[in-house]
């Protein structure tokens, strides 16, 4: 119901295109951010039921970074389609928060990319290698958020994510919230809405803070 003053591509997690993105993309919408959430799985998968029974794993399996990189431009495209030249940014959830990381690195026009829980040694298929080697050559401003228990993600690979950013010279702030764990903002958000409302004012401040005037 207002005109938008950004944009941003959602970037689901392992599940693939689950309800709860689809109603985050309308979140982002009714505060003023136009928004597009991208289905990993529609080149492979016969459906596009992405409930608690779909099985993900082989269509995981199938992805590749090119394809994926594919999928992105073309997402990017569609929301430039009316040429109203808003900020673009990016936002992924565990495997999509290591995609949001990886697409910092590549070349396009965005104006800063955001990270939940995302992964740091785990390759992607076909990409030119995992999250923290990759860091150093991201070119966009970066908002991470990460849960202190989340026994995947050790708070050392997060500190070297921060080395790496400050190598890369670009604005980031990585917070930690103690006592949450893996998925707090998605699967865990009703047990952790202080730390899930508080996640979403910072994402919002960010984009803000980099759309411009």
């Amino acid at each position: 119901e207002q005109a938008a003053r950004a944009q941003i591509i959602v970037f689901p997690d392992v599940r693939g295109l689950h309800q709860f993105y689809k109603d985050l993309a309308l979140r982002f919408a009714q505060v003023g951010v136009r928004a597009l959430a991208l289905d990993y799985f529609a080149r492979t998968a016969p459906t596009n039921a992405r409930d608690e029974s779909f099985e993900f794993m082989p269509h995981v399996q199938q992805m590749t970074f090119p394809n994926f990189m594919r999928d992105v431009r073309a997402g990017v495209s569609e929301l430039n389609r009316d040429q109203k030249n808003r900020a673009t940014f990016t936002v992924g959830f565990c495997r999509g928060g290591t995609l949001s990381l990886l697409v910092g690195a590549q070349n396009l026009a965005l104006n800063g990319i955001i990270a939940f829980y995302s992964g740091f040694s785990r390759p992607i298929t076909d990409a030119e290698g995992p999250t923290l080697e990759q860091a150093h050559k991201i070119r966009f401003p970066v908002l991470g958020l990460y849960g202190g228990e989340d026994q995947s993600i050790p708070a050392s690979d997060i500190g070297k994510l921060d080395e790496e950013l400050d190598v890369a010279k670009v604005e980031h702030e990585l917070r930690i919230y103690p006592g949450a764990p893996h998925s707090f903002f998605d699967r865990k958000m009703t047990e952790f809405a202080n730390e899930s409302a508080d996640a979403w004012t910072r994402v919002l401040n960010f984009i803000h803070a980099h759309s411009g005037k």
